[in-house]
């Protein structure tokens, strides 16, 4: 999770214009403003990979969905947040914030790439934020430091299954779309990852 930039509490729009103005990005907590972290060079290439595999697959399948990159914000209504996953695929059209345009409502798919600094709040407070919205039905975890990747998806009764694939010969199936993708293709160009 990234910092708290200010001590104040801000309404909506001042986040809004805030952060249209910012070179940086940042979240929108019910009131408080954060500060997202830095990312590793091993980050944005496997965020970079994922939305590829993603895309390139999706339009392949023929299916309304699309596949969007780490610089558009998901707007949680119930719970009064603005976050910013790493890649999220949108199926039907995208359904957009009354408070903000820009800002996405119906991701059906989210990918998270953890990291040393947001690894508990991306398994924890973020996944807990992500439940919150109806359309949401698979939560895609890609360990950065190691080769596993692990799956939340929530099945029609409403219950969380988990799966986890570990190893570089390893495929991560996606059972929203009932695909799979190689994690030789979501780690190619990455450096120093551990063999667990």
């Amino acid at each position: 999770m990234g910092v708290q930039t200010q001590s104040k509490l801000y309404s909506i729009e001042e986040y809004l214009e805030f952060e249209a103005k910012s070179e940086l990005r940042h979240e929108y907590h019910d009131g408080l403003i954060l500060e997202m972290s830095g990312g590793t060079i091993n980050h944005g290439v496997i965020c970079d990979n994922a939305y590829n595999a993603f895309r390139q697959r999706i339009r392949k399948n023929g299916s309304d969905c699309k596949t969007y990159s780490d610089n558009i914000k998901i707007r949680i209504e119930a719970i009064n947040k603005f976050v910013y996953p790493d890649a999220m695929v949108v199926c039907g059209g995208i359904e957009r914030s009354d408070k903000d345009p820009e800002s996405v409502t119906n991701p059906k798919v989210i990918v998270e790439v953890l990291s040393k600094s947001t690894v508990g709040y991306d398994r924890g407070d973020k996944f807990h934020k992500y439940m919150q919205l109806e359309s949401f039905r698979e939560y895609i975890l890609i360990d950065q430091y190691r080769f596993v990747v692990e799956t939340f998806y929530r099945s029609e009764q409403g219950l969380w299954e988990i799966s986890r694939v570990e190893g570089i010969e390893g495929e991560l199936l996606v059972k929203s779309f009932d695909l799979s993708i190689p994690l030789s293709e979501l780690y190619e160009d990455t450096e120093n990852v551990q063999v667990t």
